[in-house]
């Protein structure tokens, strides 16, 4: 049987248009900013306008991720659509991809199959600008800050100790490391530079978590560039680069209105990364969602002890949310790959690598309700491949820690394959939960890392290198010792070694270097290598990707 692509899926399916979605969701003409027939942005203005009590927040999280994939936002698109099938009145807030990643390895990244939102090129390509507005605003203030130093230095900044980079939203390696201000002495001041990718930009997480446009300006204006001579550090503020940035964010503040293709509301805005930043969606889309529909459902990046946490410990702490249910997904697949099995072997039943590999589930799952108190099911993404045997084993380790496990067949149904699902989230959300963070305010930088390291990665305890040390020293110093921390580690393991699969134990994870995002609120806590620029495969996937004399495009996932 030929399956049909995504992008064929999404092109076959009739869309309504998008002032028929904002009737469905209950959003007036007047806060309506339409782009083309099936795209809208909201003012935030409707926020503080509507008098509607807040509906239920879902998050969807996933085990550690292995090249088997989970299946994470279609999951989250599917009960989505699931929910909107039981007659519940849903809305779904989910980020917006990057075109890095688009046109490199991983292609599209608006669901899959049967549970999709659209239109899915344009949100996978220029979508509404709001990347580009981030990238303007990003480099408008390297450029100040340059220029500065250039027209006599006035804040004595240390042109070795600047922090700010620039961005470009692509995968470009050429651009990790570079020389800039050659030329002569009207040409810039010379020194080494570097380029991020636009979604590692400090600008979009303080984009995602800012709740207007005064609070985004005083987040911006918070933002460090760099320090002077004498270690005081040097904001936008001191530059004097708030306004005209904000005025640059203004309109990519206000949340994507689009739909999926079962003609659920959707809001795509944003997209931080989800390592050294927070990996969600806006604050101003998930509190959207949540005021126009009874149920809101988000996820947030990578497997739990990323993406949950940090939705959890940064989010929801800085924008005073409370999730009333967790899913967690996961697929047999996986599953197999943390026990052991290659991943050229996934489709032949393995109930003994199942086995050793169902552990990295259970401790995702235990984190949720032991650690964070919260209500959790979780949502077995199920394959051809798998069997009943496997599925069974799955059901009845769960089933030891109380969470029951719920089929999920999303890709190939769309929201009839998400129905049961949405009914186990619907009794979850009627339960009373203890929603906890994983760790106080009031802990210092060292104990707050810990905290994570021990409590929700299972790790043993920290190594902190000198140098990390001594910048934790400076930022307590320097009076951000209140924030929260935003822990930046491999995606591939609870550990900080990629090799570490499963559920392993008695590790310690080195923290090797400590930088404070002030404009987002966090401290990023990098345990490894983490890169801010990715670069391109050897075949990247913007080679299959073309268009038509009418304009179709094909090729993209």
């Amino acid at each position: 049987m030929a399956y049909l692509s995504d992008i064929e899926i999404a092109q076959a399916t009739p869309m309504k248009h998008i002032t028929e979605i904002a009737k469905v969701a209950g959003v007036d003409a007047k806060y309506m900013e339409q782009y083309g027939n099936y795209k809208a942005k909201v003012d935030y203005a409707l926020l503080k306008d509507s008098p509607r009590k807040d509906g239920k927040l879902i998050l969807v999280t996933a085990i550690t991720p292995t090249p088997a994939g989970e299946g994470k936002t279609t999951t989250t698109i599917g009960l989505s659509d699931g929910l909107k099938k039981i007659g519940k009145n849903v809305v779904v807030a989910l980020r917006e991809p990057s075109l890095g990643p688009v046109f490199g390895i991983k292609g599209g990244a608006a669901g899959g199959g049967y549970a999709q939102v659209v239109p899915m090129e344009d949100i996978n390509l220029h979508f509404t600008g709001d990347f580009h507005a981030i990238g303007a605003a990003n480099n408008l203030l390297a450029a100040m800050l340059d220029n500065h130093i250039y027209q006599g230095n006035e804040l004595n900044i240390d042109p070795r100790r600047i922090t700010w980079h620039r961005c470009v939203d692509m995968n470009d390696r050429q651009l990790r490391f570079v020389t800039d201000g050659l030329g002569g002495r009207v040409n810039g001041v010379p020194r080494e530079d570097a380029y991020d990718i636009t979604v590692a930009s400090e600008i979009m997480a303080v984009f995602c978590l800012s709740s207007s446009i005064s609070d985004l300006k005083a987040r911006l204006s918070r933002i460090v560039v760099a320090y002077t001579y004498d270690e005081k550090p040097v904001t936008a503020g001191d530059l004097n680069a708030v306004g005209a940035m904000a005025a640059l964010l203004k309109d990519a503040l206000k949340p994507n209105l689009v739909q999926t293709l079962e003609g659920t509301p959707a809001f795509v805005h944003g997209g931080p990364f989800a390592n050294i930043a927070h990996g969600c969606n806006s604050v101003i889309a998930t509190k959207m969602a949540m005021k126009l529909g009874d149920y809101a459902v988000t996820e947030a990046g990578f497997g739990a002890d990323l993406g949950a946490e940090k939705f959890l410990d940064i989010k929801c702490r800085m924008a005073g949310l409370t999730p009333s249910a967790v899913v967690v997904v996961a697929t047999v697949r996986a599953l197999k790959m943390h026990g052991g099995t290659p991943k050229t072997e996934l489709g032949t039943e393995n109930l003994e690598t199942l086995e050793k590999g169902i552990p990295n589930l259970l401790r995702h799952v235990s984190n949720i309700k032991n650690v964070y108190k919260l209500p959790c099911v979780v949502a077995v993404n199920r394959f051809p491949t798998d069997t009943d045997a496997e599925i069974e084993l799955v059901i009845a380790k769960c089933r030891e820690l109380g969470v029951n496990v719920v089929l999920s067949t999303v890709w190939a149904e769309g929201g009839k394959g998400g129905m049961a699902l949405a009914e186990e989230v619907v009794r979850l959300c009627e339960q009373p939960n203890d929603f906890s963070f994983s760790y106080e305010d009031d802990l210092s930088i060292a104990d707050k890392i810990k905290a994570v390291v021990t409590r929700v990665y299972g790790g043993e305890d920290v190594n902190i290198t000198p140098a990390a040390q001594k910048q934790i020293d400076q930022l307590t110093a320097l009076g951000y010792d209140k924030l929260p921390v935003c822990i930046a580690k491999t995606q591939y393991s609870f550990s900080d070694d990629p090799t570490k699969l499963g559920a392993p134990e008695g590790f310690t994870v080195t923290v090797r270097n400590v930088k404070v995002s002030a404009g987002a609120g966090f401290i990023v806590v990098l345990t490894g290598d983490i890169m801010t620029m990715p670069g391109l495969p050897k075949v990247p996937a913007a080679e299959k990707i073309d268009v038509d004399d009418n304009g179709k495009i094909s090729g993209l996932f």
